[in-house]
This record gives structure tokens, sequence and C-alpha cells, in this order.
């Protein structure tokens, strides 16, 4: 039996599961029922925006870390060795640059941490590429005043930092045995067959157009912003000529099957949890602006004044919604017009475009359910002393 291939006590377990669902769920209920059509459209809508223009590019730009990306260099910048200042800013700078949803960050995410990134640096880059997004900050400020724009702004860098570091002072023993085997299973080093140069062009034509074809509008709020919107498609078609001009002049046959068949592993590692999580969340959540299981009303009526109850419920509700980039602004514009607090808004602003319900499942796949669970509460406790504390100050 290989390492992955479930045991038959699990299939009987997961089967058992199935038919009690089956036998005991009312699915002819309207609500039930309801929540099954809600599921599917936010799959639909899910496939739709989200996994040709965003993950695919990201599987690409993974596949391209594992196969070509030097080991060594991995962790002399981002290794559990490595300087904290340059590991945590290279971390922090790398995850804002991309500025992309919770669920397309983890291929990349992936890539740098079985490449040989620390702990703490790898997941400093999972809660930046999310947080960070500048536009979305921006946009904050603009449309919930300066206040929360910036504390949602200065929450977002520190906590990249200090989620980082808390896991990896937590899990310093597992960090420095995985360093350890990285190194004794690198081998000698070689040389590249291609120079630094070349290499920063062929990653950087697809990070730009990762970046540029996910460009969001800013409906009216920026002139800058919005020209690079109108020509967003061009410069993604720019980036990707020089991406096939790379591909083509720089690599042989067999380096571009290799990173082909990277992609296609990380694919079938990731796919299955996301769809699999975005089905569960709209089931129980629902899209933006529409009811599933669990009723809207019932968040926002939970989320009133600046308790460490509506805080800690904007944040654990934060990280179970799945946000499409920039899609949270327009979410807690009508929460605060429902009554929702300043503190809470704040607490669900950090917690939810960081996390989802399916990227904690492929987080959970790759890093193992002790240390996801560890990094879920740490972004929910500090979301949740960060909404407590804004909401007292103002």
């Amino acid at each position: 039996m290989s390492a992955k291939e479930l045991s038959p006590n699990k299939k009987l377990l997961y089967l058992t599961g199935v038919f009690l669902a089956a036998y005991f769920i009312p699915w002819g209920a309207p609500r039930v029922a309801g929540a099954v059509q809600e599921a599917f459209l936010m799959l639909s809508e899910y496939a739709q925006q989200h996994v040709i223009l965003c993950l695919i590019p990201a599987m690409f730009i993974a596949g391209a870390i594992t196969v070509f990306l030097n080991q060594q260099a991995v962790m002399s910048y981002l290794g559990p060795d490595a300087k904290r200042v340059t590991a945590y800013g290279v971390a922090s700078v790398s995850g804002a640059i991309l500025a992309v949803c919770s669920c397309t960050v983890l291929p990349i995410f992936k890539g740098i941490y079985k490449k040989g990134a620390g702990l703490g640096p790898a997941v400093a880059f999972l809660y930046s590429g999310p947080a960070i997004n500048i536009l979305a900050i921006v946009l904050s400020a603009k449309v919930f005043g300066w206040k929360l724009g910036l504390a949602r702004a200065v929450g977002a860098v520190l906590f990249s930092i200090i989620i980082g570091l808390a896991m990896a002072l937590i899990f310093r023993k597992d960090d420095a045995k995985r360093a350890a085997d990285a190194r004794m299973f690198a081998g000698p080093s070689e040389k590249p067959s291609r120079s630094l140069g070349q290499m920063v062009v062929y990653m950087a034509s697809m990070i730009g157009i990762l970046v540029f074809l996910n460009w969001a509008s800013s409906k009216g709020g920026s002139a800058f912003w919005d020209a690079i919107y109108s020509a967003k498609w061009w410069i993604s078609g720019a980036f990707a000529a020089v991406l096939a001009y790379t591909v083509v002049r720089w690599f042989q046959k067999e380096e571009r099957i290799d990173w082909v068949i990277a992609t296609r592993d990380f694919s079938l590692q990731i796919l299955p949890l996301l769809f699999g999580g975005v089905l569960v969340a709209g089931f129980l959540l629902g899209r933006p602006g529409h009811d599933a299981l669990i009723p809207s009303a019932w968040i926002g009526g939970l989320l009133g004044g600046n308790s460490l109850f509506s805080n800690l419920f904007a944040s654990v509700a934060g990280a179970l919604m799945y946000f499409a980039t920039l899609t949270e602004i327009p979410i807690v514009q009508g929460l605060l017009g429902s009554g929702m607090g300043q503190g809470p808004a704040l607490a669900l602003l950090l917690a939810g475009p960081s996390l989802s319900l399916p990227s904690m499942l492929v987080i959970g796949g790759e890093l193992g359910w002790k240390k996801t669970l560890t990094y879920v509460g740490l972004v929910v406790a500090l979301s949740t002393a960060a909404g407590l504390a804004f909401g007292a100050a103002v």
C-alpha cells in the first residue's frame, strides 16, 4: 500500500459518512435545496472567474519554482538559517507584489516550501499575498475612511511577520529537522544552465501575467489604476510574448516537459481540495448577497458593537468564507450598513482575505493539521485582538 492510499477502515468511515448524510439530511427542504444550489453556483462562479486567470498561471509558477529554482538559493534567502530581516522581508514583499486571493497563493506557497523555504517565511508569504493588496487597502480607506484603511494596512504587514515568526518558534524543531533533510537530499550544486538574468526574466514574465490578468478596476478610485486596468490584456499579452520567447530559446525540450509535469502534479494535489472546499463554503454560507444554509442575517446580527464575541465571530466567519480579490469591501460595506461595529469590520478584513475553508484544506494537506490549525488560530486571535483595540480607539 502506498503512503497516500486510504486504508480499508478509512474508506469504510468515508462511505459511512456519505450514507449518513444521504439518509438523514432533508435534501428536499427548501433551505437545504437552496444551499445545494448555492454550493454549485459558487463552484461555477469560482471556475469561471478564478481557475483560468488565477490558478492556472499560479500552477505554472509553482511548477517552475519546483523544477528550475535553485534549492540552495531558496534556502539562503528563505530558509530557517537565513537572516530574519532578509527572509521575512523577501516573503512579505513577494506576497504583496502578487496581491492574489487566498486560494491563488497556495500553489506558489507549496512550491517555495517544497524547495526549502523555512516554515516562518513561507507562512509570512502565505498570509501577505492575499492580505497586503495595495488596491484593496486604498479602496478600504476610500470606502470606510482613512482610519480603518490605515489600520488594515498596518495590521496586515505586521501580522505577516508576527505570524511567520510565531510559527517558526512554535515548530522550530520540526523546521530544523526538515531543513537538515533538505540539505541531505539536495545533492551537489550544479552550474545552472541559465544565467540569473534569464531566470529573472522567465519568472517575472509569469508573475506579470498573473498580476495583470487579475488587475481589478478601482471603480473610479484611481485614474492611474484604472488606466492600467483598461490596458491589462495588452500588458498581459506582452508578458506572454516574453514568456514564450524565454521558454523556446532558453529551455530544452526535456526541461519544458518536466515543467508541465510539475504543473500537472500541483493541479492534481490542489484542485480537488479547492473545489471540495468551495462546495462546502457555498453550501454553508453561499455567495456574497445570497443566503445558503446559514442565513446572512444571522451573521450580520452577531457583529454589532465591539465585544470580544463580535470580534471573534467576525474573525472566525471571515476565516471560513471565501473572498475573491476585493469582494470583501462591498461585503463589509453592507455589513457596516446593517450595524456591524468598526472593530469587527477590521477583524473581518484582516482574517477574511488571508484564509478560507478551501485554502485551509490545501494548507492542511501540505503542513499537516497541527500546523494548519495553529496558523488559523494565530490569524483569528490576532485579528480579534486588533478589532478589539481598534473598536475601543475609535
